[in-house]
């Protein structure tokens, strides 16, 4: 129904208008977005170096800097060519799915041969409330986050309305089905306790499945974080020029270069913001800021489904599929918002909540009184990247 790039930034401007839509591009610009793309790296900074630290963990200053070196690299390339980043993330969901398929054979030949053990009483002594379910989906839901990656660069997509429904329905079960018989596949060697500890899961699984070639397990999976990183680089730097492109950001994020067609000053941006999360690097922190502020979001979108059911009827929807299906999906994103809250409160989350509303200040200066000095005061900056990377407005480039 609608087909232009940015997720749900398009959703919550045409069902609510501009200030739900205005928050969701300042939260994502500035917490969502960037701590992803942080997480990711340092998930590839720890397998990366972990081979070189063998029986401890990596120093922290080397995981950061080895995330931040990602970051730089992975900007650098989106900011060079799309086609560059495209053939990138091929290569790399290739040797993704050569690691996946190494671990599944090896948990599936262990299971054969008897490995079992770990599998009893497997839920001996776990608390099993709404509070601590909920809490375990944040975690686990995470790891499934990108299923809207293709929505922030629909303009881009060949048939949109055939590819995207497409690749939704094969990716997402097939991810569902690897991810399900990999953490099998660590079970038949590492308990519980042994998975909770280890730095890096595969690594420890690696070394104690495939010695001499255990190598072979952090190459390939720093190649599989790396990848998703670079994923995540190349849709979001999208809903950066996408807010800019409307006004609610800043116009230089809006550019485009002239002979690479890239939004290279929105993806250079999105990368200096990463970069400072990787500051205080705690992995766990950065999920679960990241899983409450986002699931506010994916809740309002869901909601828009429902909302222009009723407000755009006259709309021609390609893609038409039960209103139960958002209502449910509304209703649980409700849940995991308001679970952590309840179960474990802390002050970050208010924090969270005070940041997003914090963007309404900006939205009424900057945008609905429309403030120019941000404009002037970026304008020298936007005149170097002009000549710098040559770049021009993105509705000159459609002239």
């Amino acid at each position: 129904m609608i087909t232009k790039s940015g997720g749900e930034y398009p959703y919550l401007m045409e069902a609510f208008g501009p200030i739900p839509a205005f928050l969701f591009s300042w939260t994502s610009l500035l917490v969502t977005k960037p701590s992803s793309f942080a997480i990711i790296c340092l998930s590839f900074a720890e397998y990366a170096s972990a081979p070189f630290y063998p029986g401890c963990d990596p120093p922290p200053v080397v995981i950061k800097c080895l995330a931040a070196a990602a970051i730089v690299v992975i900007t650098i390339v989106n900011s060079l060519s799309v086609k560059l980043g495209s053939y990138l993330q091929n290569l790399l969901t290739a040797a993704k799915m050569i690691i996946v398929t190494i671990i599944i054979v090896s948990g599936i030949v262990l299971l054969a041969q008897g490995k079992t053990e770990n599998f009893k009483d497997s839920f001996k002594d776990s608390k099993i409330s709404v509070s601590s379910i909920g809490l375990a989906f944040y975690n686990g839901l995470w790891a499934y986050d990108g299923w809207n990656q293709l929505n922030y660069i629909t303009e881009e997509l060949k048939n949109p309305y055939r590819n995207l429904p497409l690749s939704i329905i094969i990716g997402i079960p097939l991810v569902t089905i690897c991810y399900v018989l990999i953490n099998i596949a660590y079970f038949t060697v590492m308990t519980s306790t042994e998975l909770l500890q280890s730095q890096a899961v595969a690594v420890t699984f690696g070394d104690r499945i495939l010695y001499p070639a255990s190598w072979i397990v952090p190459l390939f999976v720093a190649f599989s974080t790396i990848g998703s990183a670079n994923g995540t680089c190349f849709t979001a730097g999208r809903l950066v020029y996408v807010a800019g492109r409307e006004g609610h950001m800043l116009k230089v994020l809006s550019y485009i270069s002239v002979k690479r067609l890239t939004p290279a000053p929105a993806i250079m941006f999105y990368g200096a913001i990463a970069i400072i999360y990787i500051i205080p690097g705690d992995i766990n922190t950065l999920i679960n800021y990241f899983s409450f502020a986002v699931w506010i979001f994916y809740g309002l979108t869901v909601f828009a489904l429902i909302v222009m059911r009723f407000t755009r009827k006259e709309v021609n929807r390609p893609i038409r599929i039960p209103i139960v299906i958002p209502v449910i999906v509304t209703l649980v994103s409700i849940l995991l918002v308001l679970i952590p809250i309840i179960s474990a409160p802390e002050l970050a989350y208010l924090y969270c909540v005070l940041f997003i509303l914090s963007g309404l200040i900006f939205y009424v200066l900057f945008v609905h009184f429309k403030f120019s000095w941000p404009q002037k005061i970026s304008k020298p900056i936007t005149m170097h990247l002009q000549m710098l990377l040559e770049v021009v407005p993105a509705e000159e480039t459609t002239e």
